[in-house]
């Protein structure tokens, strides 16, 4: 087992998941975890974990963030932007270079499916131009882009944010609901399956599978929209069905504007790209990777779905 293994940015939804699996397959003392709120990683310094703080959007907190990190999980900045991603990244990238990092492993999206470096989803842009910058650098480091499965409990996104506890009567998106649709895959298998990839490299650098590549974890089956929002119908215990309606409609919905802001900018017809991208295939890809990692089939959509009402 070589070298320390680090994770940037280490308590996010993600990088949690990723963190906790990763306790359970090396010692706390090889991890290093760096995160914007340090105090929330309390319990893994307790058990030996090294915690650091820093931050994409402050780049001087990144000079010496990854120093004596080999293998690095580099989880995407959290946003839709595509510019802003991207130099959040680069800064990062840098700082991991200087720091003589090994290897990167970067969180990439679905989005593409598998070996394709263009997308109709605005949401990718960002994931492709550093995939593409990694690929550039790769002189200095390997690295391994995890291009994650749309994770099932991110359906609200794709579904004019239904509300499990508060459901409406229809769903009134910018798509038809018919395929190709959408292979779902649980945040927490990813999380674990992207855990064992890291210590898979680990063991084995010279040997493992992805170098200088990427691969796609996807869910167990595709479900087109119409199937998925049949699941949440089921879930709520009444018949749901989608109504197609203009990206300028669902632009102006109440609900929708807020939630596609980001740094006073409301990118929600932008988003929208997403059903286009649906549309085209690029979601509908069931890679068998996720379930050879993690050595069991996957959790299918509906049994997560039913979870996360309990």
């Amino acid at each position: 087992m070589s070298g320390k293994i680090g994770v940037f940015p280490a308590s996010g939804g993600l990088g949690t998941s990723i963190v906790n699996h990763l306790t359970k397959l090396v010692p706390a003392s090889q991890l290093i975890l760096i995160a914007r709120h340090p105090e929330k990683l309390s319990e893994f310094s307790q058990n030996g974990a090294t915690i650091r703080q820093a931050d994409y959007d402050g780049p001087s907190t990144l000079d010496k963030a990854f120093d004596g990190v080999e293998t690095l999980m580099l989880i995407s900045y959290a946003s839709f932007e595509i510019q802003h991603r991207i130099t959040a990244h680069h800064l990062a990238i840098d700082a991991a270079i200087k720091s003589g990092v090994k290897h990167i492993f970067y969180s990439s999206l679905a989005f593409a499916g598998i070996s394709k470096d263009q997308s109709f989803a605005h949401v990718m842009g960002a994931h492709i131009a550093t995939e593409k910058y990694l690929s550039e650098k790769s002189g200095n480091f390997t690295y391994t882009a995890v291009r994650e499965g749309l994770y099932s409990e991110s359906f609200p996104i794709y579904t004019a944010w239904f509300d499990l506890k508060n459901p409406a009567d229809e769903v009134t998106i910018p798509h038809p609901g018919s395929g190709p649709g959408v292979a779902w895959a649980k945040k927490d298998e990813l999380g674990e399956a992207t855990a064992k990839l890291i210590v898979k490299y680990t063991q084995d650098p010279s040997g493992f599978p992805y170098l200088n590549g990427e691969i796609l974890l996807s869910g167990p089956r595709e479900l087109s929209l119409s199937d998925t929002v049949d699941v949440l119908g089921r879930a709520v215990g009444k018949p749901l069905k989608i109504r197609e309606i203009s990206v300028n409609e669902y632009a102006s919905l109440p609900q929708i504007g807020k939630k596609h802001t980001y740094h006073g900018v409301d990118l929600s017809r932008e988003w929208a790209t997403a059903w286009e991208a649906i549309k085209q295939g690029e979601t509908a890809i069931v890679s068998p990777a996720l379930a050879a990692i993690l050595g069991r089939e996957p959790e299918d959509f509906e049994t997560t779905i039913k979870a996360q009402l309990e």
